[in-house]
C-alpha cells in the first residue's frame, strides 16, 4: 500500500478520520493537502506529518464554497504537480430532530455541507485526476442511510449519506474509462469529535423501540472503532492494492449495522 510519488487531498483533515488518514497517507509516501475550515487544526495536522518526515500543505477552505475550494485544490495541484487521490471526508452530523420539528434551514445546512461539499470537492478535483491519467476517490458516507435507518431524528444526515453512496456508484461508471476509481467508506461508531458537535432537538421523540445485543457492536461490545482503523481502510482503497475495486461501499463498524 505504497503512495510514493502521489499527491493526496484530504478534506476534514483537522481532526478525527481526516487527520488520521492524512497522516497515514503521508507515512505511505504521499504529499498531502490537508484541508479544513479551521486553520490552526490543519496546521497541526501538517506539523505532525512534517515531524515524521512527510510532505504536506495546509489548506483552509469551507467545502461548500466553490471559490474557496477551487483556490485550495488548484494550489495543491500547482505546488505538487498534480493530484492522484481525493478523500472527500469532511461533513457534519447537523441537527437531529423529528421531521415535523426539523427546521428547513437546519435541513438545508446539512445538505449544503455534506452533499454540496462532496460534489464541489469532486467537481473541482476530477479534472486534475483526468490529467494524471487516473486516480482514486474516496467518500466518507456512513452506516446511516446505507444500512441503518433507526437513528432517531437523523433524517437530514442519513439522506446525505445515502446520496453520497449513490454519487459514488454513478461516478464509478462515469469515471471508469478515465481510470479513476470511486469508493465509499461507511463508518459506524468511531471515536472522533463529530458526535460532540451534533445538535439534537427532542430526537428521542422520533425513536422506534428496539432491543439490541448488549454493547450493540458485536466485534467489540461497547468499544467504538478508532479513526486509525478507518485510515488503514482509506489507505488500502487509495492504493494500487485496490486497483480493481470501484463503485463499492465498505462498512467499517464491527458489524454494528447488522444488528441495528
Amino acid at each position: 500500500m505504497d503512495l510514493s510519488g502521489k499527491v493526496a487531498l484530504v478534506t476534514g483533515a483537522g481532526s478525527g478520520i481526516g487527520r488520521a488518514s492524512a497522516v497515514r497517507f503521508a507515512a505511505a509516501g504521499a504529499a498531502v493537502g490537508a484541508l479544513g475550515r479551521t486553520e490552526e487544526e490543519v496546521r497541526d495536522t501538517c506539523a505532525e506529518i512534517r515531524s515524521a518526515g512527510g510532505r504536506s500543505i495546509a489548506l483552509t477552505a469551507d467545502i461548500s464554497v466553490e471559490e474557496e475550494m477551487r483556490t485550495a485544490i488548484d494550489r495543491l495541484a500547482g505546488e505538487c504537480g498534480g493530484l492522484d487521490v481525493v478523500f472527500a471526508n469532511a461533513g457534519v452530523n447537523g441537527v437531529w430532530a423529528p421531521i415535523d420539528e426539523l427546521k428547513p434551514e437546519e435541513f438545508d445546512r446539512t445538505v449544503t455541507i455534506n452533499l454540496r461539499g462532496t460534489f464541489l470537492t469532486l467537481h473541482l478535483s476530477v479534472p486534475h485526476l483526468k490529467r494524471r491519467g487516473g486516480g482514486s476517490i474516496l467518500v466518507t458516507s456512513s452506516i446511516n442511510g446505507t444500512r441503518t435507518f433507526t437513528t432517531p431524528g437523523a433524517t437530514a444526515y442519513a439522506s446525505t449519506k445515502a446520496a453520497q453512496y449513490a454519487m459514488v456508484q454513478m461516478l464509478a461508471v462515469e469515471l471508469g474509462p478515465h481510470k479513476v476509481r470511486v469508493n465509499a467508506i461507511c463508518p459506524g461508531r468511531i471515536d472522533t469529535e463529530i458526535e460532540e458537535n451534533t445538535e439534537t432537538h427532542r430526537a428521542d421523540a422520533a425513536a422506534f423501540p428496539s432491543e439490541f445485543p448488549e454493547g450493540d457492536i458485536p466485534l467489540t461490545g461497547k468499544e467504538a472503532g478508532k479513526a486509525a482503523d478507518v485510515a488503514e481502510l482509506a489507505l488500502f482503497l487509495a492504493s494500487p492494492s485496490a486497483r480493481h475495486i470501484t463503485g463499492t461501499a465498505v462498512w467499517i463498524d464491527g458489524a454494528q449495522s447488522l444488528v441495528r
